[in-house]
């Protein structure tokens, strides 16, 4: 059997990508007809949130929703979070208000039209507000004994938009020393722009890797993909804690 023909073609996929990420960006910019900034909104999130279910595993939920600890503190309402699917359900799934807990979380992003200071700092506050919630773990009992609690992992923040303010991109010294200034849990991790760009810092602080132009989507979702994989699986949650947090609060959590 010829081999070439068990191998696929390259520069087929590459082009196959390329156009996945034209198609995106028409979808976007579609958006711009709509007048109502919220709605616009609400519809370039559903874009972004379709792109994350189409490249990520069925194990993996991504939806819009508000994260809630065990103590009733709740973070920002968040446009997109990547959740367990297996083991963590929503606490609360009621059209628009979604209720995750926090040891069900492997990723936050925010949607804006670009990504420039502004946004940068406001996507950072996001993420700021979802880490600093209590994550709960606990033992899992087996035939053959008890795994001990795991560990909370990082939570991965990102930013994802149309495009990207500064001239050169993400590859611009001035984009760098902003996102450089945000630290401890206000840390993004990677980004992306529809129109071609995307940056992360998955191999460490400073430690930026840039997509390709023509294929800055397939190098996003991939490299994401991989970050989500090294999380592994999120800790077993301790639901009597939320049992007893339930039954001392009967006031419902607000975002």
């Amino acid at each position: 059997m010829n081999s070439d023909q068990d191998t696929p073609n390259v520069a087929f996929l590459r082009e196959a990508f390329a156009t996945e990420q034209t198609c995106l960006v028409a979808s976007l910019k579609s958006s711009q007809r709509i007048t109502h900034a919220g709605d616009r909104g609400e519809v370039n999130e559903q874009h972004f949130i379709d792109f994350l279910r189409k490249y990520l595993p069925k194990r993996y939920t991504v939806e819009k929703a508000i994260v809630i600890d065990s103590l009733g503190s709740v973070s920002h309402s968040i446009d997109i979070v990547v959740f367990d699917r297996q083991y963590t359900p929503t606490l609360l799934d009621n059209d628009k208000h979604r209720y995750v807990p926090a040891e069900a979380v492997y990723a936050v992003f925010e949607c804006k039209p670009r990504v420039d200071k502004g946004y940068l700092q406001y996507a950072a506050d996001k993420a700021e507000s979802v880490r600093r919630l209590i994550r709960t773990s606990v033992e899992i009992p087996h035939a053959g004994g008890v795994y001990p609690a795991k560990k909370p992992g990082h939570i991965v923040a990102g930013i994802l938009a149309i495009d990207v303010d500064w001239k050169d991109g993400f590859r611009s010294e001035a984009f760098q020393q902003v996102h450089g200034s945000l630290v401890g849990n206000k840390v993004i991790d990677c980004g992306f722009a529809a129109t071609g760009a995307s940056f992360d810092i998955f191999a460490g602080p400073n430690a930026y890797s840039f997509g390709p132009t023509d294929n800055a989507l397939a190098y996003f979702a991939f490299r994401l993909l991989s970050r989500l994989q090294s999380l592994a699986t999120v800790p077993a949650v301790d639901w009597t804690a939320y049992a007893a947090s339930l039954s001392f609060n009967s006031n419902p959590p607000q975002s």
